[in-house]
């Protein structure tokens, strides 16, 4: 696949993963604004501003410790194809963040540099390389029609790949692309920032980008031919749709939230004792989470002015370096680096 190839597949994966997606409280996508920019990171290109309702997508034992409010995490992104710069930040968890950079290049992955960090910042790398043909993927998510090893597109007449396809195409000459990316996570909340930094790294991150280039490679048939153009109204069609689907959904909950405050009173009224809740309704966390979150974030503030941060690991974070090698024919802890296949 080649690198301008690729800038359509990643927008039209993106905005269907994000129409599939969306299912009510704890999964969906909120889609606030998509628009050009000028003067910054990259120069030029496209701003998007999202939030991703994520609960029903991280683990008891994480979204025990959270309130609820903190299930939501905004991203904003700048596409200055072929760079981009993304950041996630939660409103609610002041000192969570993160920092994605990512260069599309014509090679394979063998690029030994290409954010040109320090020695001490390459140092602190641990670079992973992501095979989308190779790396598993968990049981409960794997579809036939999304098997790199299964798929065949009648448009380009590419795939099946095999186990060893990317030096088959490598020997054959074959266009090649390669995807790095530099991941910086930052969870700075004693006693847990090892275990949730390594969640993010393995689970947020890596398993999300293996299936998300998994289908963009599968979906082929449905991007192939399509220009920036049409590009742009599907993402409009998306956005609408999105928001039609997520003002429902907010109904839905707030008659929910009313029903259970009328029956609260009804037991209170009854003599049984309720618990105490937030001014939302919201049952209050308990004494040590209640220091811990704050309701003011000042790494979402300073996202807004873009490209500030350095390509180093953040103090008390860790960062990693992810690529993804597409083809055209048939074709992290310490910082980490690596490569995702296609």
């Amino acid at each position: 696949m080649t690198v301008e190839e690729y800038r359509i597949a990643q927008l039209y994966m993106i905005q269907k993963k994000s129409r599939n997606e969306t299912h009510g409280e704890g999964s969906g996508v909120e889609i606030l604004e998509n628009r050009p920019y000028t003067d910054g990171p990259g120069g030029s290109g496209q701003y998007t501003h999202k939030v991703y309702h994520v609960g029903m997508h991280i683990p008891s034992w994480f979204r025990s410790i959270l309130p609820k409010a903190a299930l939501r995490v905004v991203e904003e992104s700048w596409n200055a194809y072929p760079y981009t710069r993304t950041r996630f930040t939660c409103p609610f968890v002041e000192k969570f963040s993160i920092d994605i950079e990512t260069f599309y290049k014509t090679d394979a992955g063998e690029n030994p540099n290409v954010f040109s960090l320090s020695p001490v910042e390459k140092n602190q790398l641990t670079i992973d390389f992501i095979d989308i043909v190779k790396d598993p993927v968990p049981p409960n998510e794997y579809k036939t029609e999304e098997d790199p090893k299964l798929f065949h597109s009648t448009k380009t007449q590419r795939g099946p790949l095999s186990e060893n396809w990317m030096e088959e195409y490598k020997q054959q000459v074959f266009p090649i692309m390669c995807a790095y990316k530099l991941c910086k996570v930052e969870f700075r909340y004693w006693g847990m920032q090892s275990k949730i930094e390594r969640f993010i790294h393995d689970t947020g991150l890596r398993k999300v980008m293996v299936r998300a280039h998994r289908q963009a490679w599968c979906w082929q048939d449905e991007w192939y031919g399509l220009n920036m153009d049409n590009i742009r109204e599907l993402e409009k069609e998306a956005q609408l749709m999105l928001s039609r689907k997520m003002a429902q959904f907010n109904e839905e909950d707030k008659g929910a939230a009313e029903l259970a405050k009328d029956e609260a009173a009804q037991d209170q009224a009854s003599g049984e004792p309720s618990q105490p809740s937030s001014s939302s309704g919201e049952p209050l966390a308990g004494r040590g989470l209640k220091k811990q979150w704050s309701t003011s974030s000042k790494s979402s503030r300073s996202s807004k002015r873009g490209g500030e941060h350095p390509v180093t690991t953040l103090a008390g974070g860790t960062s990693a370096l992810y690529s993804s090698t597409p083809v055209t024919t048939p074709q992290g802890s310490p910082s980490q680096g690596g490569c995702e296949a296609f």
